[in-house]
């Protein structure tokens, strides 16, 4: 009878308490500049339960009346404990805490500390404030989980990246035209990120800088219904804010955004590492997580099939229809990592399916995801870059997802990407594959413009030399233009480019122009150079694509007028990207860099935030402010 009595008991105070539980909203701001913070660990204390905020600082969370206290927590933010009264809306303010940077945060998660002999000492869990769950970019393999900033030399990795030297000004009379390819590849950025967030600042060769810019979403006006193409150029001038005197010139191309409805069928071939060195968390796991959102995507017109590969390859799912989710997933989640990496192999018979299932006038692509550590049969970054060379003739597109830390080869994943006709982006949480799978949906798989090129030629009446911004890897000879077997970047649904360009106004003196001897015999006549004087035009712009399936180029043109607009008066667009620029500059510590500071990029990226809807503008500002720390404290240890 005791018994029934206590179990009637215990059901009324539940069903008491789940009748009085209420919901606490609210936002976390920052409270040296009242900016929001996205990222922010929300937890109940006591218990394991939380939440995260949102793009805009935003959260919501669900508590019963015994709990009294959340904590919050971030990265270089002290954690702050908040007591519920009766109010159900907060606004919480973090102060940055320095000191934080100083160590690598794994929260929640098992680690190990090792001696000088890389001998494991001692197990234990490291736990924040918070003590819960945070993104699985924070956790490190074991072997690299040791403090970065120590009197000691920073820990060496096994990560590789392709090395190139930064773009130099170059003189009009020498070279009037400029040509690249344009990329809408992001791993850099997300890269970039992780390491930011991991108290790391990044080797200069992991910043491309032009990726950084293309990160973000300038939402430039769609082409016009009336155009026959399926791009449209837009360009803006204005003063430089790196170096006074100079002039910054932007080029944004927009792709043309077909509904998901609309869009055609797709054939898709699912690559996956499950080599051994895929079974950390933040790669295998988070891996299938990711995946599994884009199948959520997947119509039943739409097919998927899936390859692995470690010692050998192998097909584990056959071609099946989107309508089959519960299939797909299962076949995804049923992987497990071990063995060599036998990635040359793997790409053979994923685009051996692709073929076999070749969908005409459909989406057909291989989706690779690896850490790019291949390290059987065809491994070499020229015979991979020939394997993909001579497979993208297939008509099948390739898009490269890298994930993890400690050994991952960007270089390798890069030259996948850029010679497969396809994209490349670096997934770092389960966050960022929502962007990659769900947010960018269309433009991450729908290409509407392949092989684009862009070739500039500037007007000596008015440039003295010119600086493209990045795109260091994707220069191409002034020939290639208009050179159709020459392969280019493609551009997705709704996908956006923009590319910026330091200029040398006629007239003004600048320490990036090097003294040479005159030429003895190419002498110019001033009035030839100056012919053209009284035109108002700075730069003629041509772009060159192809239709998807078409192996002819289409040819757009445009030319851009001389304008006095002050930096302060220039779009939050022009900006925002300029902000994006200058942290890579600094990052690379460039030497073109001028007057760029990190306090000036803070205030002009919050002015020219906009609306930022996803919150990723907000981050960028967050990621400022620790490179801003963490350069700080390595000039103060190099000083000691």
């Amino acid at each position: 009878m005791k018994t029934k009595i206590l179990i009637l008991i215990s059901l009324a105070i539940g069903i008491f308490s789940f009748v009085n539980m209420r919901t606490i909203t609210g936002t976390v701001l920052n409270k040296s500049d009242k900016m929001p913070i996205p990222g922010v660990t929300v937890i109940i204390k006591g218990t394991s339960t939380g939440t995260v905020t949102d793009g805009n600082g935003r959260f919501s969370i669900a508590v019963l009346p015994i709990h009294k206290t959340l904590i919050f927590s971030f990265v270089g933010m002290k954690s702050k404990e908040v007591k519920l009264k009766t109010a159900d809306s907060l606004t919480v303010y973090l102060e940055e805490d320095a000191s934080e940077l100083s160590e690598v945060i794994v929260t929640g998660y098992d680690s190990e500390s090792y001696d000088d002999s890389n001998n494991r000492v001692e197990q234990k869990l490291q736990k924040s404030a918070a003590g819960v769950h945070v993104s699985p970019s924070i956790k490190r393999k074991k072997e690299f989980n040791r403090n970065y900033f120590t009197d000691k030399e920073e820990e060496k990795t096994n990560e590789e990246y392709g090395k190139f030297v930064e773009n130099k000004f170059v003189e009009v009379k020498k070279d009037a035209l400029s040509t690249f390819s344009i990329d809408v590849d992001r791993a850099s950025y997300s890269n970039v990120r992780r390491m930011l967030l991991d108290s790391q600042l990044p080797p200069k060769d992991a910043i491309r800088t032009e990726e950084m810019i293309n990160y973000f979403d300038y939402n430039y006006p769609q082409p016009s219904k009336e155009s026959a193409h399926p791009v449209a150029i837009h360009t803006e001038y204005a003063d430089s804010p790196f170096n006074a005197g100079l002039k910054l010139f932007k080029i944004g191309i927009q792709a043309k955004k077909i509904e998901t409805d609309k869009l055609p069928a797709s054939n898709l071939v699912f690559l996956i590492d499950v080599s051994g060195s895929m079974m950390d968390e933040a790669k295998l796991p988070l891996l299938v997580k990711g995946f599994s959102l884009l199948v959520d995507q997947l119509r039943e017109q739409d097919k998927v099939a899936i390859v692995v590969y470690a010692g050998a390859a192998g097909l584990v799912l056959p071609t099946t229809s989107g309508k089959d989710k519960t299939k797909i997933k299962e076949a995804l989640e049923k992987l497990s990592a071990g063995g060599s990496t036998a990635g040359g192999e793997g790409i053979k018979l994923a685009y051996k399916i692709a073929q076999e299932n070749f969908i005409k006038g459909g989406n057909n692509r291989v989706i690779l995801a690896s850490d790019g550590d291949f390290n059987v049969g065809v491994s070499s970054d020229s015979d991979l870059q020939s394997l993909i060379e001579n497979k993208r003739e297939s008509g099948v597109f390739l898009s490269v997802l890298g994930f993890g830390l400690g050994n991952y080869k960007d270089n390798k994943m890069e030259t996948l990407a850029d010679k497969g006709n396809g994209n490349y982006a670096y997934i770092d949480t389960i966050l960022e594959a929502q962007k990659v799978f769900v947010t960018e949906f269309g433009g991450t798989l729908f290409t509407v413009a392949k092989d684009v090129k862009l070739q500039l030629e500037f007007n000596p009446s008015h440039v003295v030399a010119y600086r493209l911004i990045g795109y260091e890897n994707r220069m191409l000879q002034n020939e290639d233009f208009n050179d159709d077997r020459k392969d280019a970047g493609d551009m997705g649904s709704g996908h956006t480019v923009t590319a910026l360009y330091e200029i040398i106004p006629v007239g003004v003196k600048s320490e990036y122009l090097k003294s040479v001897d005159q030429l003895k015999y190419q002498k110019t006549k001033t009035k030839d150079i100056y012919t053209d004087m009284l035109s108002k035009e700075i730069v003629t712009v041509k772009l060159r694509y192809k239709e998807p399936e078409s192996k002819k180029s289409m040819l757009l043109e445009t030319a851009v007028l001389d304008s006095n607009t002050k930096f302060v008066s220039s779009s939050e667009n022009f900006q925002f990207a300029s902000s994006v620029a200058g942290l890579g500059m600094l990052l690379r510590d460039s030497e073109f860099k001028g007057s760029t500071s990190f306090d000036q990029i803070l205030e002009t990226a919050k002015k020219a935030k906009g609306e930022d809807a996803e919150g990723y503008r907000a981050e960028f500002i967050k990621l400022v402010k620790l490179a801003k720390l963490l350069t700080n404290k390595e000039i103060s240890n190099s000083g000691r």
